[in-house]
């Protein structure tokens, strides 16, 4: 097998696990219930939105497969932005209750 094809599994394995590890100490280091419930709604929200943009990269043909980057960059760092306001809003209601 050619040693492109292993680097490429191998990195997206690893992509794969650091994903999934990311994901249970997020939601476990959730503060409260409503922390929990938002990191996990969060969590599935995004591994959705990575799950398709892998899916559009492998479908779409190549002119239209260099352009995805840029939504999906923009969408990204856009939905990170949110998510850790949002956070930091949910933490503040609940250190005041």
């Amino acid at each position: 097998m050619h040693p492109g094809t292993w680097g490429g599994i191998v990195g997206g394995g690893i992509g794969l696990i650091g994903g999934i590890l990311g994901t249970y100490f997020g939601i476990k280091s959730a503060r409260g219930p409503r922390e929990r419930r938002f990191a996990i709604k969060a969590a599935v929200l995004m591994w959705a939105g990575v799950s398709a943009y892998v899916a559009l990269m492998l479908w779409l043909s190549s002119p239209f497969r260099s352009l995805l980057w840029v939504p999906y960059a923009l969408v990204l760092c856009l939905s990170i932005v949110w998510m850790n306001r949002r956070l930091a809003r949910i933490r503040q209601e609940e250190s005041q209750t």
